[in-house]
């Protein structure tokens, strides 16, 4: 057996480690430990900030027990189905049958097999729902599906939009009111609470009601549901406006400016933020030498020549007097 001794200085080296470890687990008590000092790793251990004394080192893999290394390899080794969601009545946990007349090993059906199968097919959507209640939430959430789809709204505000519906609908809100009403209304009280830009005549376009009753409906269950609703901010039409109208970002920074500016002197109180968004955007264009005429901004905006040229007026004074 062969005796190696270390070098002086690595055993120097490594009694500093052990006096620098025993000082920190002298110093601090675990009890008296302040908990904004303390982080947590990305190995997930709980570390003093100031002393790097290591307070917590058990680690649970939450993972899988196998490994993938690309997105293909993941979805075959996967083992489990979609996550559960509110955007479908049964919050998608039923069982769906493809509908592809093929068995596992990609072989076509016999035309007796693709019989049963349509006929079991058949009889899962018709069990699906088991009352009317069900059936008619199923109608409401894919109207809801069906516009946010139209409206190019992101699955997280689809997500709010079901649960904002949902709770209407458990606390009765529904009875005397149309149910293309109350799903429209929730997705607009989602993309308001969502910060997603869409005006209430965006929405409108997309939904089978008609404006009056969607706004009717709108502050019904706003009121309630006690939904607490900020005022919607004109520089969040900014962006879209600008893209489709394919000015530059100097225009789209430039009306930003303008709206701010407009905003502190108090001009924006009871205006429409499309309408001062457009207004901004046309003013900015024509301040940065990318002239736009107003028929082109309304058309994007989707409000009228008037109204950008009554907000025009205002936003041009403002930089005046901010001038």
């Amino acid at each position: 057996m062969t005796v190696t001794n270390s070098s002086p200085h690595q055993q120097t080296r490594h009694e500093t480690e052990r006096s620098d470890s025993e000082k920190a687990s002298e110093i601090v008590d675990e009890d008296d430990v302040d908990p904004n000092e303390v982080v947590r790793t990305a190995d997930g251990e709980l570390m003093h900030k100031p002393t790097g004394l290591i307070l917590e080192d058990n680690q649970i893999d939450r993972g899988p027990e196998w490994r993938a290394f690309t997105q293909s390899e993941r979805d075959s080794k996967s083992r489990v189905g979609a996550p559960t969601t509110q955007a479908m009545h049964d919050k998608g946990l039923t069982t769906t049958i493809g509908w592809k007349n093929t068995d596992a090993y990609g072989q076509s059906l016999s035309s007796e097999k693709r019989s049963t199968m349509r006929r079991l097919r058949t009889w899962q959507e018709r069990i699906r729902t088991k009352d009317a209640g069900e059936r008619n939430l199923q109608f409401a959430l894919s109207e809801i599906d069906r516009m946010a789809s139209a409206l190019g709204i992101p699955r997280p505000t689809r997500e709010v939009a079901s649960v904002i519906y949902r709770q209407a609908l458990s606390e009765d809100l529904i009875r005397g009111r149309s149910i293309e009403g109350i799903s429209t209304a929730a997705l607009y009280v989602a993309c308001r609470q969502e910060e997603i830009p869409r005006s209430l005549n965006e929405v409108t376009n997309v939904s089978r009601v008609e404006h009056k009753e969607i706004a009717r409906t709108y502050r019904y269950i706003s009121q309630e549901l006690g939904l607490e609703m900020q005022p919607v901010d004109p520089k969040q039409y900014v962006p879209r406006f600008c893209s489709k109208l394919d000015v530059s970002e100097e225009v789209q920074i430039k009306a930003k400016e303008i709206i701010d500016v407009s905003a502190q002197q108090g001009l924006l109180s009871g205006k429409s933020p499309t309408g001062f968004a457009a207004a901004a955007i046309y003013s900015a264009s024509l301040l940065c030498n990318e002239k736009q005429t107003q028929a082109e901004v309304s058309d994007v905006a989707q409000v009228t020549e008037v109204t950008i040229r009554n907000r025009y007026q205002e936003q041009i004074e403002a930089m005046r007097v901010h001038e």
